[in-house]
């Protein structure tokens, strides 16, 4: 959250133009206030989700080198098991796939979140004008 220093100006204005804040006020205020924190949650599910993408496609990369013939461990819960490698390439494509849906469906939240964010911010700057701070 960004804190800003009022002018000496700004200070004296703020006595002569505060409003009056009515409970439907606080309430976007506070609508606001939860739909920020559940953004800042969204933005660290999506690197986590992004880096456990990242590191399935290296996975799948470093097998492409790797030998037919042998079994490769792999691991499904707390346990590896021993899988032919075309086995292996095919849950690994199907993990992939189930976390790129996964951060489609986190992104597709994000951009709602910040919409409603977006509405809330216009409706409370035209309310309260500079007597209200909601850039983040």
């Amino acid at each position: 959250m960004v804190v800003r220093v009022l002018s000496k100006d700004d200070e004296a204005s703020m006595g002569q133009d505060e409003l009056e804040v009515r409970r439907e006020d606080q309430d976007k205020i506070n609508k606001f206030s939860r739909l920020h924190s559940r953004e800042m949650a969204l933005e660290e599910e999506l690197k986590v989700k992004a880096k456990d993408k990242d590191d399935l496609e290296e996975l799948s990369n470093e097998l492409e080198l790797a030998d037919e013939d042998k079994n490769i461990p792999y691991k499904i819960g707390d346990t590896f098991i021993s899988l032919p490698l075309p086995e292996v390439q095919d849950l690994l494509a199907s993990a992939t796939e189930q976390i790129e849906e996964a951060v489609s469906a986190v992104e597709e939240k994000l951009t709602s979140i910040r919409e409603e964010m977006e509405q809330l911010k216009v409706e409370l700057y035209a309310r309260f004008g500079k007597s209200i701070n909601l850039e983040i």
